[in-house]
Parts: C-alpha cells; sequence; structure tokens
C-alpha cells in the first residue's frame, strides 16, 4: 500500500509523530515508547504528501532498504544500544558535500549521477549516531546564490508560499524541516546558505564559528574559512541537539577547536537577561537597501528583546561598508576559483557551468597575489572594529535577507528599493558582516511581512561565542513565538501547487 496509508502503530500516530520536536522525537525512541520503523514510515508518508509542492528532498533512496536500517536500528535498542540523539532519525544531507553510497551532483549536470565512496565529516558523524539517509536536500549548483534550483534536479519552492523562492543554497533543508518532512536538518553557510533560507522559511539556520564543526574532507585544509557547516531546526534546543553531534575536533582538519570533544556540545541554561545590551544595526546607515517593509517587520523583533529585559541600542560601525564588500567578493572569488577552475578550462564541462559559476572563476583567475592580501587587511580590519564594537555591546542585531521570498521564476533580484544590484549576490549583502568577522550568527524568525512572507533576523554573538548565542535565541524564542507559526501546506485540506 502507499506510504501514507501504512498503518503507524505504538503511542503515536504518524502525523503526531511529525509534529513532535526533535528532543521529543529522541528521547521516545531511546525510551522504545516509540520505534525507528514508526518514525521511518511517518515521515516517508509526510515526505510523499508534502515533497512533490516543494521539491525540497530529491534523489530518494529505495524505501525497503530503508526499512532495513530502521529494524536493525531498533535491534539495536533492544540489546540495550542507544547510538545518541539521532538513533533512528530521517536525515537527507544537503546534496554539496559526499555522502556515502548516494548520488552528490552538487546540483550540476556534471555531477549527475556521481555516486559518493566517503562521507563528509558531518555526515560521518550523523550515520554513526544512528540517522537513516533518506535522500539529499536540494542546493543551487555548487551552492552558489541564495536561491535553490539547478538543472539536475528544479526548483525548491517555499514552505509557506510555494510560488516563492525557498533561499539557498540550504533551501531544500529549510523547506524540509519547516513542513516536519525531517526533525531537523544539516547545512552549510558561506554567504548565508543556513541564514538566508531559515529566514525565508521560518525556522532556525546557524552559522557556526569556523572551527566548531568539521567542515570536509577538503583539498585545501588551511585558508579556507568562509564555508562552515552547521545545523537547522524548529527551535533552539533541537538546533544544539543536531549540533552536538556535528560538532568537535577532527584531526584531517588541523583549524578544529580541540576544545570542542565530538558530542559534548550542549545549549546552555536559562539565564537573567536583564541589562544585556543588544545592538541594532539595521540597514547600517542606509548603506544596505532594504525591500518596502522588511526594515519594520524586523526592527518589530527588538520588542522581544526588550520584553526580556535587554537595553536595545542603534549601532552603526565605523566602516566603510563598500570597501568590506569589495574585499569579500575577492575572497570569495578565489575561493570559489581554487575548487573549481578545472571545470572552466575544460570545454565539455564548461559549457556546463551556469553563468554565475563561470564569472565566479574567471574573475577568481584574475585576481593578483596582492589584491589577495589587501583583501585579507580589510577583512581583518573589520574584525577588529566589530571586536571594539562588542565591548559596548553583548550582542548584534540586524535583518537576515534584504528582501521578503521573491519568484521562484526568477534568477536572483535585479533591483531592491529602486537599487540596481551589480552581481547575482549584492542581493544577500547582509550575510556578509559576520561571515568576514568569523563570528557565530543565528538566522530567527522574525515574523511576517505585508503581503503574509517570512522574514528573519540574524543575532551575532562575540568570535566563538556559539553556546551564548543559541542561549539568547533560545530566549528570544520563548519570547517571540514566531516560529511556532505553521506553514498553511501542514493543513491536510490545503490543496496540491499547480
Amino acid at each position: 500500500m502507499p506510504l501514507s496509508q501504512t498503518p503507524v502503530g505504538g503511542a503515536f500516530a504518524g502525523r503526531d509523530i511529525v509534529e513532535l520536536d526533535a528532543v521529543s522525537l529522541s528521547q521516545a525512541i531511546a525510551t522504545r515508547a516509540l520505534s525507528c520503523v514508526e518514525l521511518l514510515q511517518a515521515f516517508l508518508a509526510q515526505i510523499e504528501r508534502l515533497n512533490p509542492q516543494v521539491n525540497a528532498i530529491v534523489a530518494p533512496l529505495p524505501t525497503e532498504g530503508l526499512l532495513a536500517q530502521a529494524r536493525a536500528l531498533d535491534a539495536e535498542l533492544a540489546r540495550g544500544r542507544w547510538r545518541g540523539p539521532l538513533h533512528g532519525f530521517v536525515q537527507a544531507p544537503k546534496d554539496i558535500m559526499p555522502a556515502a553510497g548516494m548520488v552528490t551532483t552538487r546540483g550540476s549536470p556534471i555531477f549527475a549521477g556521481q555516486v559518493s565512496a566517503s562521507d563528509a565529516v558531518v555526515f560521518e558523524r550523523m550515520r554513526a549516531g544512528g540517522a537513516v539517509f533518506i535522500g539529499r536536500s536540494n542546493s543551487p549548483e555548487f551552492g552558489l546564490g541564495g536561491h535553490t534550483y539547478n538543472p539536475v534536479y528544479g526548483t525548491t519552492r517555499n514552505a509557506f508560499e510555494p510560488t516563492r523562492t525557498a533561499g539557498g543554497s540550504s533551501g531544500g533543508a529549510a523547506v524540509a524541516v519547516a513542513l516536519r518532512m525531517l526533525p531537523v536538518a544539516d547545512g552549510s553557510d558561506m554567504m548565508g546558505s543556513l541564514r538566508t533560507p531559515a529566514a525565508f522559511n521560518n525556522v532556525y539556520g546557524f552559522r557556526t564559528s569556523f572551527g566548531l564543526v568539521p567542515h570536509g574532507p577538503a583539498e585545501e585544509v588551511f585558508a579556507q574559512q568562509f564555508s562552515v557547516a552547521g545545523p537547522m531546526a524548529r527551535n533552539i534546543p533541537d538546533l544544539a541537539l543536531l549540533l552536538g553531534v556535528q560538532a568537535g575536533f577532527d584531526a584531517r582538519l588541523p583549524l578544529t577547536r580541540r576544545s570542542e570533544a565530538p558530542g559534548r556540545f550542549a545549549l546552555p541554561p536559562p539565564r537573567d537577561w536583564r541589562g544585556v545590551r543588544i545592538g541594532w544595526l539595521g540597514d547600517l546607515n542606509g548603506q544596505l537597501p532594504m525591500e518596502a517593509g522588511l526594515l519594520q517587520t524586523c526592527s518589530g523583533a527588538l520588542a522581544h528583546f526588550e520584553a526580556m529585559g535587554c537595553q536595545v541600542q542603534a549601532v552603526t560601525p565605523a566602516f566603510d561598508l563598500e570597501r568590506l564588500w569589495r574585499a569579500w567578493i575577492d575572497l570569495r572569488s578565489f575561493s570559489v576559483s581554487g575548487a573549481n577552475a578545472a571545470l572552466a578550462a575544460d570545454a565539455a564541462t564548461r559549457a556546463l557551468l551556469k553563468p554565475e559559476a563561470l564569472w565566479e572563476i574567471e574573475r577568481g583567475l584574475k585576481l593578483t597575489g596582492p589584491q589577495l592580501y589587501e583583501a585579507m587587511k580589510v577583512r581583518s580590519a573589520w574584525y577588529q572594529c566589530l571586536r571594539e564594537l562588542f565591548e559596548r555591546v553583548d550582542f548584534l542585531v540586524l535583518p537576515a535577507t534584504q528582501v521578503f521570498p521573491f519568484d521562484a521564476g526568477l534568477d536572483w533580484p535585479r533591483a531592491i528599493d529602486g537599487r540596481e544590484m551589480d552581481s547575482y549576490h549584492r542581493w544577500m549583502q547582509a550575510v556578509v558582516p559576520a561571515t568576514m568577522a568569523g563570528l557565530p550568527a543565528l538566522a530567527a524568525p522574525a515574523g511576517f511581512g505585508p503581503q503574509g512572507l517570512p522574514a528573519g533576523i540574524q543575532i551575532i554573538g562575540p568570535v566563538q561565542a556559539d553556546a551564548a548565542v543559541l542561549q539568547i535565541g533560545h530566549a528570544y524564542d520563548q519570547a517571540s513565538g514566531h516560529s511556532r507559526v505553521r506553514s498553511p501546506l501542514l493543513t491536510p485540506s490545503t490543496p496540491p501547487f499547480a
């Protein structure tokens, strides 16, 4: 019979299972109140029901093999072996990094059908922790751009309004979490790839400090410090649950932190927030163009910090944001071209690259050593600027995006509030400050704009203050309630998107 009609026994009904938060699901599995088979069946049924409307999960694996894994995990529990908080969890690793035995296309026809022989470190840890990989979450080509579409699997659509973009590059992950097709999800973030889709789909996405979570293996393990792996979830305890599995030192990646032992990350206990200083960056004194209504929606979230007892003040770093942007695109193009230059050099693969990828590669190849050193100096000066700012405030807050979710048929916004965007990623400039400073940044739901579309804020902490950012993020979530607003697609009577 179809998965949606498969009986799910035990103490929970199928729809009830997918509505549980990840912490509760993990406890139910650990105490054997819920079986791994029941969990798998419930989430596969949810995927069958909703994924055709949004295309978040791609490259699904055969059901029989998944059921065999779930039965084996149940047998381990019966013998008294519990692998940890992800035991029996359905997961769909992002289609950017390798996952053993699964197709890894990176959203490119160049790699369509390519099966990976090994796992990325985070996938290795998730799998060892008992996760069942049921397919991949969709991503744009090479993860480039904040809109999840590619010629291999097509477009992923927004969880709240399927005519709009899901964001990217972890767009499939965000939609799957928002629509209860996954309890939590992995993602990665170089230029907002966790933060943009989290904001667009009313969930939480956490750009971790570099070195907290191993991101690789990679060909180059010393200079690359922009792209990080991290978790996505519907609330902060769930986010911390996945991060606890992902985080920790790995000798294959020498810049990971020895102070972080695998499996040891935990959400700090509640605290008194009275007197904590919040610096509101807003649109950085007009340097970031914003779609009408977005800045007002995001600034409305400040009231929740004030209700917690925080002191909110407007701040503006004494720094030329355009100078920071130029340094950023130089360092980004250097990184992208280094990893993909061979694809542009070969005529056969070059013809399959999307224009934005080719632009990045060619731009990176033209950069000189002195240009790169100057960009690194600018990045260092920006870090020092924010370090000094954190002597006056405890956390910084600004919008996670500069637009609401846009039409899914577009490639990228060409203008914001009358200001032309001069590149395919200029519309995402708001995420650059945290990336360039190497600071932890949590994308948190900020409510809904005039057209009912989701918006998000970034909560940014001082260097390596990941736990503190999640701690205040949890208090904000409890105060605001924004993340508990459900997608209309979750209503059983909602007709399929046509």
